[in-house]
């Protein structure tokens, strides 16, 4: 199994507010210098700006952080055909299959993400766990 791990914006997002239990958890992760999606770029300027009520600047300021911290993956045609698969198969919305699907590609063999299925083998070489389970 590869030491490579995929953290969902969920992680990022609890990264940046210290007053949240799960900030710590999230910073160690984060510190990894894991693999990201620009997906997982851009539904954290959507989050920052939607419902946390940042300013754009300083959320496309994170974002550039991000990128600059961490291993980002582009979407590819593929990811899309396997996330159609992976809903079929695991019923995962839309949008979490392409993060799978990235994170497969990426040959990742963690994925930390806080709302997806917590312990499931998409693969025998990818597991997604919730960092803040327990």
């Amino acid at each position: 199994m590869t030491d490579k791990i995929f953290v969902d914006s969920n992680v990022v997002i609890y990264g940046l507010n210290a007053a949240l239990p799960q900030h710590r958890i999230a910073t160690e992760l984060l510190l990894q210098r894991p693999v990201i999606s620009v997906q997982v770029v851009n539904e954290t300027i959507n989050v920052q700006v939607r419902k946390l009520r940042r300013p754009l600047a300083a959320a496309q300021e994170v974002a550039i952080f991000l990128m600059e911290s961490c291993e980002v993956v582009s979407l590819e045609p593929r990811d899309v055909h396997l996330a159609i698969e992976l809903t079929r198969q695991y019923s995962l919305s839309h949008w979490d299959a392409l993060i799978v699907a990235t994170a497969l590609r990426a040959g990742c063999g963690t994925l930390y993400s806080e709302d997806m299925h917590h312990g499931l083998w998409v693969t025998p070489t990818l597991q997604i766990l919730n960092p803040f389970a327990g």
